[in-house]
């Protein structure tokens, strides 16, 4: 339970230090923390919460759930409904606007987009393509907190009926 309660506390530790830092805010957090003593369970929270790192324990695991469901919520970015709701309605329109799109979906409080690409028109390799298209277009256009996640999901279904 310490393990967790410590973690949860310190999860963000790294958006407190010096912007000018090389790394994300996890990775900076887990060092500062590893290099003042914390143990190694903590550090693993901290350096896992956004899943850069693999989670050694259940408490690390915790630790990125509790994050998530508290950064998906409306209000908890400093920023008001409107601008949020303006904010996801440009990731899904990026993303759309983009041959072989099918859908787009701006989850997780705008932190991943899922894109849904018709098969017939977009092999693998096209899917790898646009991935990576979409996210240089977000990076560029865009001004957002952290990283946003995109991904792109290709799926063909042949169904058949025995009678």
């Amino acid at each position: 339970m310490e393990v967790a309660k410590l973690g949860a506390l310190l999860h963000d530790l790294g958006k407190a230090m010096d912007h000018n830092t090389e790394g994300t805010h996890a990775q900076i957090g887990a060092e500062f923390a590893k290099r003042h003593g914390v143990s190694a369970a903590v550090c693993n929270a901290i350096a896992a919460h956004h899943h850069e790192v693999d989670q050694v324990s259940i408490e690390a695991i915790l630790v990125e759930a509790a994050d998530a469901i508290s950064g998906a919520r409306p209000g908890a970015r400093r920023e008001d409904l409107e601008q949020y709701i303006k904010r996801l309605k440009a990731l899904e329109n990026i993303a759309n606007s983009h041959k072989g799109v099918e859908q787009s979906y701006a989850i997780q409080a705008g932190r991943e987009v899922r894109i849904i690409v018709k098969p017939e028109e977009i092999d693998d390799l096209e899917a790898h393509r646009i991935a990576k298209d979409i996210a240089t277009e977000i990076e560029e256009t865009m001004q957002y907190p952290g990283q946003i996640q995109v991904t792109v999901i290709r799926e063909t279904r042949s169904v058949s009926y025995a009678k």
